[in-house]
C-alpha cells in the first residue's frame, strides 16, 4: 500500500522537509540480526568486475551513436576578460556542422571569470575538425584585472553567498577560564578530482524526447535540471548512465559541456558528443578549494575541552558552494563553547565543486592536528584526550545520535597506538619514525525518496530494477545482494539493472556517503514484496499456512520440517512474473544520524631532504552494517589512497598574477601511485543501526578520507617535533617545519600558545 509521509532529508549536512511517497514493505520489516548472513556481510566480487577488467563496459565514450558530431570548446585564456565572439568565418566553412557563442547557450560567457571557462563551442564530424574550427572563430579579448587572493576578497566582500555565523556559550569567558590555550593557523591547497573518465555527454533528440548519455553522480538530478532549464517536462529527458569512471563529487551536476551538447544537437539535429580533454578537466571541472584556517582551542588542565573557536576561508573561485569546513570544530567533541565563522571567497578561478566530504576533510586537519598540539602541552596521551571529550550527543541541534559507537573504534584502534614505541625505535641516522592519529566524523545516513522493483521469473532468477548509478564503488552488487538474501536465493540467482531513467524508478544521489543507506532498504522492501507473493502462491500449492513458510537456500522451507526447491513455485509462472515494489522509509525522528571513525598513521621522515614516507595506515570505522566487506576494504583503500595524495603531493598550481592554472596535465599533477600505498589495516565495526531503517547501514564512500591528512600530520610531529601547518607536505614546507621546530628548541618556547 502506498502511503504518503512527510519526512526529514539530510545529504551532507543539509536537511530539507519533504513529502514521500512510500510503498511496500520497509517499515515492516525488522533489521537482520548482527553479523554475516548466507549473502549479506560476506564478501562478493563485482558482478560487473569481469566486464569492466576486459573492457566490456560501455561507458559514455564508447557510446557510437549514428551521425554522432563531435564538440571543440573554446575556453578563456584569461582569468578575467571580456570576449567579442564572431562566429562568422566558423559557420562558412563547409565541414563545421555546428558553431555556437553567448547567445546559443546559457553556460557560454561574454565575460569568462576564470582561466576555462568556457565562450563558444563549434562540431563537426571528428574531433580533429571541431578542434581546427576554434580556430575560426575570431574573439576580440580585452583582458580585466582579476582578483585572486582570498584575504583580499574577504576585505572587499566578494563572497559566493553569506557569511556564516554560528555560536553556542560563552566562548570569551571559557577563554578566559582555561588553563591552557593553543592556537594556529592552518592551510590547505586546491586539490583536482581527476577521475579516470573525464566529463562528458552525448545528448540527441529522438522525437520530442532529449536524450542524454552521461558520466553522472545523479541521473535525476541531471533530469531535473535540464527540465527546468530547457523548460521540457521532465518524462521528456531521458537520463543514461550504465558504466561509470569516478567522480568523487565533482558530477552531481549536468555540467557546461552537456548544454554545450544539447544546444549543438538542437542547433545541428545530430548527436553531439562533448568530452572534456584532460586540460580541460583540470581547469573547469571542479576542485577542491583551498582553506585557510585560524583555529583556537583551550582547556582545563584534566584535558577538558572549554572551548573551541574557529575562522574559515574557503576560497571558493567564480561559483560553487561555501562548504562546511567548520563543521568537525562545531559536531565532533563535547565542548560547551564553541564559535566559527565562515567566508567563501569568490575569486576569478575556476569553480570549486563537491570532493569527497567536502569541508570535512580540511577542517579535520586544522582540528585534530591542533588538538595533538594542545595534548602535547598538557602531556597527555592524544588518544585519552579524544576520549575525554567524547560527545554522547549532538550539540548542534541538541539531537541523541542514531548510534555511535566511537569509543568502541578508539578501543579497537588502542593496539595501533601501542606501536608507536616499537615504531619509534626503528628510527636510524636521518630517517626519523612516529605514529599519529586522527578522529573522524561525517554524515552518511542518506534517506528518502528511493524506489526499487525486484523481477522474479519462471527460471527463479531475479532482477533488481532501479534507476540509479553505480558511481564505481560497487553498489550494483550490493543491491544484488540485499536482494538475494531477502529473496534466499544465492547471488548468482541475482542481478541488477540501473543507469536509465525511463527504464526504473526513482533513486538518490550517489554522494554524501548516502547511495547505500537510501538505495538498500528500498531494495529490500522490494525483495519482501516479492517473497511474500512467492509464499502466498507456495501456500495455496501446497496446502499450508502463509505464516510457517520461509525462503532459505533457494528452498522453500516449512517450520514442519518440509522444504522445496522455489523452482515448483516459480515454474508455474511460466510467462508470468513476480514483481515487487519497494521504497525508502524515512529516516528516525528528532535523531543525528552521523559515521564516525579513527585512524592510526605510521610515517618516516628524511629530516635532511623532507621526504615524507607514509608506511603503515589502521583504519577504525562505524558505518552500521556492511553489506560486502570485500568491496568495503576497497572503499576504504580508495578512500586513504587518495588522502595520501592530498597530504603529500597533490596540488593546483596557479599564476599569483594573471590567475593561469599551471597544472593541466597528469605530468605537472603528482597524483599518488601504487609505489606511495602504505599496508591498510582495514577494521569497520560492522554494528546495524538499530535506528536506521530496514538496514541499519550507513555509507561508507567518504569517512575514510576524513582523518587520513590530520593523522599522517601528527606521526610527522611524533616522529620530528615539526608542527607542520600546511598541505601539501612537500619536501621545502617539511624542511621548513624542521628549521622552525629547531628555532623553536633553541628559544626554548612551547609549541603553541
Amino acid at each position: 500500500m502506498a502511503r504518503l509521509i512527510r519526512t526529514e532529508k539530510e545529504v551532507e549536512g543539509k536537511y530539507t522537509e519533504q513529502w514521500v511517497v512510500v510503498e511496500g514493505e520497509d517499515e515492516a520489516l525488522d533489521q537482520w540480526p548482527q553479523g554475516p548472513r548466507a549473502v549479506v556481510g560476506t564478501p562478493a566480487r563485482r558482478q560487473d568486475g569481469l566486464q569492466r577488467a576486459r573492457g566490456e563496459a560501455e561507458y559514455t565514450a564508447d557510446l557510437q551513436l549514428p551521425g554522432t558530431l563531435h564538440a571543440a570548446v573554446l575556453r578563456s585564456p584569461y582569468a578575467h576578460a571580456r570576449a567579442k565572439v564572431d562566429l562568422t568565418r566558423a559557420r562558412a566553412t563547409g565541414w563545421v556542422r555546428g558553431a555556437i557563442g553567448p547567445g546559443d547557450c546559457h553556460v557560454l560567457q561574454e565575460e569568462p571569470s576564470f582561466h576555462g571557462a568556457p565562450v563558444a563551442a563549434v562540431a563537426a564530424d571528428s574531433l580533429r575538425e571541431a578542434r581546427a574550427g576554434l580556430e575560426l572563430i575570431d574573439v576580440e579579448w580585452e583582458e580585466l584585472e582579476p582578483l585572486l587572493d582570498p584575504e583580499e576578497a574577504v576585505k572587499r566582500e566578494s563572497f559566493v553567498d553569506d557569511t556564516r555565523h554560528y555560536s553556542r556559550g560563552d566562548v570569551e569567558a571559557a577563554f578566559a577560564e582555561a588553563d591552557v590555550v593553543v592556537e594556529g593557523e592552518f592551510r590547505t591547497q586546491v586539490v583536482l578530482h581527476n577521475a579516470l573518465e573525464t566529463h562528458q555527454a552525448v545528448c540527441r533528440w529522438e522525437g520530442e524526447t532529449l536524450e542524454v548519455y552521461i558520466s553522472t553522480q545523479f541521473i535525476w538530478g541531471v533530469r531535473d535540471s535540464i527540465s527546468s532549464q530547457l523548460g521540457l517536462p521532465p518524462d521528456r529527458v531521458r537520463v543514461v548512465c550504465n558504466y561509470m569512471g569516478g567522480g568523487f563529487g565533482a558530477k552531481n551536476s549536468p555540467g557546461d559541456h552537456t548544454y554545450i551538447a544539447i544546444a549543438l544537437a538542437s542547433q545541428t539535429g545530430h548527436p553531439v558528443h562533448c568530452a572534456l580533454t584532460r586540460r580541460e578537466e583540470n581547469l573547469a571541472a571542479g576542485n577542491r578549494n583551498a582553506t585557510s584556517q585560524r583555529l583556537r582551542a583551550g582547556a582545563r588542565s584534566d584535558g577538558t575541552l572549554v572551548a573551541l573557536e574557529g575562522e574559515y576561508v574557503n576560497a571558493i573561485g567564480w561559483a560553487g558552494f561555501n562548504g562546511p569546513t567548520y563543521g568537525p570544530i562545531e559536531m565532533l567533541y563535547a565542548c560547551e563553547n564553541v564559535r566559527t565563522v565562515t567566508y567563501g571567497a569568490k575569486l576569478n578561478l575556476p569553480p570549486n565543486a563537491a570532493f569527497r566530504a567536502p569541508g570535512f576533510v580540511e577542517g579535520t586537519f586544522g582540528l585534530e592536528c591542533l588538538l595533538d598540539e594542545l595534548a602535547g602541552r598538557l602531556e597527555l596521551d592524544p588518544l585519552e584526550l579524544r576520549r575525554r571529550n567524547y560527545a554522547d550527543k549532538d550539540l548542534v541541534d541538541d539531537r541523541p545520535f542514531s548510534s555511535k559507537n566511537l569509543l568502541e573504534c578508539y578501543d579497537r584502534a588502542e593496539p595501533h597506538w601501542a606501536r608507536r614505541d616499537e615504531v619509534r625505535a626503528r628510527s636510524e641516522g636521518p630517517w626519523q619514525r612516529g605514529v599519529g592519529l586522527a578522529s573522524q566524523i561525517w554524515y552518511g545516513g542518506g534517506g528518502p525518496p528511493s524506489y526499487a522493483w525486484v523481477r522474479v521469473g519462471s527460471d527463479t532468477r531475479a532482477t533488481v530494477i532501479t534507476a540509479m548509478q553505480d558511481i564505481g564503488t560497487g553498489t550494483r552488487t550490493a543491491m544484488a545482494q540485499i536482494a538475494a538474501e531477502e529473496l534466499g536465493l544465492p547471488l548468482e540467482r541475482v542481478r541488477c539493472e540501473l543507469g536509465d531513467s525511463a527504464r526504473g524508478p526513482y533513486a538518490s544521489i550517489s554522494a554524501g556517503s548516502s547511495t547505500t543507506p537510501s538505495m538498500g532498504p528500498a531494495v529490500r522492501a522490494a525483495a519482501a514484496d516479492a517473497a511474500r507473493q512467492l509464499l502466498e502462491i507456495a501456500a495455496q500449492r501446497f496446502h499450508l499456512e502463509e505464516r510457517v513458510l520461509s525462503l532459505r537456500g533457494g528452498q522453500i522451507v516449512s517450520a514442519d520440517g518440509g522444504s522445496w526447491p522455489l523452482e515448483e513455485i516459480t515454474g508455474l509462472l511460466e510467462d508470468a512474473q513476480i514483481l515487487g515494489k519497494g521504497a525508502r522509509g524515512p529516516n528516525p525522528a528528532g535523531m543525528r544520524v552521523l559515521t564516525f571513525g579513527i585512524q592510526v598513521a605510521e610515517v618516516a621522515v628524511d629530516v635532511e631532504t623532507g621526504e615524507v614516507v607514509v608506511e603503515r595506515i589502521a583504519a577504525i570505522h562505524d558505518v552500521g552494517r556492511v553489506i560486502n566487506p570485500l568491496g568495503a576494504r576497497s572503499q576504504v583503500e580508495g578512500g586513504i589512497i587518495q588522502g595520501i595524495g592530498h597530504t603529500l603531493s597533490e596540488a593546483r598550481l596557479v599564476d599569483p598574477v594573471s590567475g593561469k592554472v599551471l597544472t593541466q596535465t597528469l605530468d605537472a599533477y603528482k597524483l599518488p601511485t601504487i609505489a606511495d600505498v602504505p599496508e591498510i589495516v582495514t577494521d569497520l565495526l560492522d554494528i546495524p543501526d538499530e535506528h536506521l531503517t530496514n538496514l541499519g547501514s550507513k555509507g561508507l564512500g567518504e569517512p575514510p578520507i576524513v582523518p587520513t591528512a590530520a593523522a599522517i600530520v601528527n606521526a610527522i610531529r611524533d616522529a620530528t617535533g615539526a608542527e607542520v601547518h600546511e598541505l601539501p607536505v612537500s619536501r621545502e614546507a617539511m624542511l621548513r617545519a624542521l628549521a622552525e621546530a629547531r628555532e623553536r628548541e633553541k628559544r626554548g618556547a612551547p609549541a603553541a600558545v
